[in-house]
Formats: structure tokens, sequence, C-alpha cells
């Protein structure tokens, strides 16, 4: 859990990637999960980063995942995970647009508020991962991997438009719902914890700046959506 610390607190932006679509598993299925680091300042707009595309907006992107964090700090637990992938080399390999050391999913909360370089930005829920981490490791079993272990990064919803550029900080500016950390969110609604703590489940209802997809998900998984 966060101290009141971090607030005083500022983390390096270590990369900043885009990505264009382009045929995936093959050209029937294409994405834009292939981010690469961009050189120099990159816009923050409220749909995400000028030139980063996606294919499915009713699935990635749009106003609640204008922009998708995964910190590096997990790079060597995959590389311990699954081998030295050459995806592992760089930044980008999730498909995440922000790479940062130092911030995890324990240490974020769904709420906060963070200057992105000039841009603010609120967390609106964790990853949900799918099919193409698999696709995207030759076959790796990255995406049951993520769900075991947390390790699913998180979305941003864009408040103020600015600018963003790799050596930029991150400097968090609000935080109302500290008790909810990403992780803690993704267990109960992705991972299965909801099984054994309906109480927490039941209580995320007063985080009001959860995104819709999870607050569907949590409704489903209570029964209310019938």
């Amino acid at each position: 859990m966060l101290t009141s610390s971090l607030a005083a607190e500022s983390f390096a932006i270590l990369s900043v990637q885009r990505g264009k679509v382009q045929p995936f598993r093959g050209p029937e299925e294409p994405s834009a999960i292939g981010k690469v680091p961009a050189d120099g300042a990159v816009r923050v707009h409220r749909l995400g980063l000028e030139g980063d595309e996606q294919v499915d907006l009713s699935v990635h992107g749009g106003p609640d995942k204008a922009i998708h964090h995964y910190p590096h700090d997990h790079y060597a637990f995959w590389r311990d995970s699954i081998g030295a992938h050459p995806l592992l080399s760089d930044f980008g390999a999730f498909g995440e647009n922000i790479a940062t050391e130092g911030l995890t999913e324990d240490m974020i909360c769904v709420g906060d508020r963070w200057r992105l370089g000039t841009a603010l930005v609120e967390v609106s829920q964790g990853r949900q991962p799918c099919w193409k981490l698999d696709h995207r490791f030759d076959g790796a079993p990255v995406n049951a991997g993520v769900v075991r272990s947390r390790r699913a990064g998180w979305y941003y919803r864009v408040l103020e438009e600015g600018e963003v550029a790799a050596g930029d900080r991150m400097v968090l500016e609000e935080r109302p719902w500290p008790e909810w950390t990403v992780r803690r969110v993704f267990g109960l609604l992705i991972a299965g914890d909801h099984k054994k703590d309906r109480e927490s489940l039941e209580a995320l209802g007063e985080v009001a700046t959860l995104a819709a997809p999870w607050i569907r998900r949590r409704a489903k998984l209570l029964g209310l959506d019938a």
C-alpha cells in the first residue's frame, strides 16, 4: 500500500511508445499492440497519444483506456518465467504506451490523478489481458501469467491534454481512493478473489472513477446485471 510520502516523489518516464495497425495473426486479425519508442515530445489528447492507433475501440482505446502504462519493473519477472524473449530487450513488449520503474500495481490506485509530462491523467482500470499477449510472445503462457501474478498494468483517461516525452517526470496530484490499488481491484474482478471476498466486491461500488467496463464486470460478478 502507498504511503503518504509518495505525493512528494516523482518518477521518471523511461520511454513513450506508439503503434500503428498492422497484420498480427494473419491479415484478417490486425493489431497495434506492437508499440515502438517515440523520439521527442508526443501530444497527449483525450483519446490517447498522437500517432498511436487501435483496431477495435470496443476493447482497446477510447476515453477510459486512452493510455496504457506497464511497469518496466516486471520485465525481469517475465524473463524468469518465459525466458529471454527478444521483445523483453526493449520497451513496449506488452503494448504499453508508458514505461517506468518504481511504480507497480500495488502502489497505484484507481482514481489516482497523475501529472504525466504536462498532461493530467486519471487511473481508470487495470489492463485485462487477452490472447494477443500469448500470440505476441510466440505462444508463451503470458495471459495466464498476468492473471496469476497480477502483473497487469493499468489504463489512464486524459483529464487535461498536454505533452509527454521520455525523461519527463510523473507526479501524483490526487488520491481519492487509497484503499483501492489496481492490484486489489484486478484481483477481485479478473483473478477470482471475489469468490472469497464478496464484501470487498460490494464495497468497490464506492469507487466512482472506475471505468465503465469494470463497473459492468463488478455488476455481473454480483449478479446484478440480470
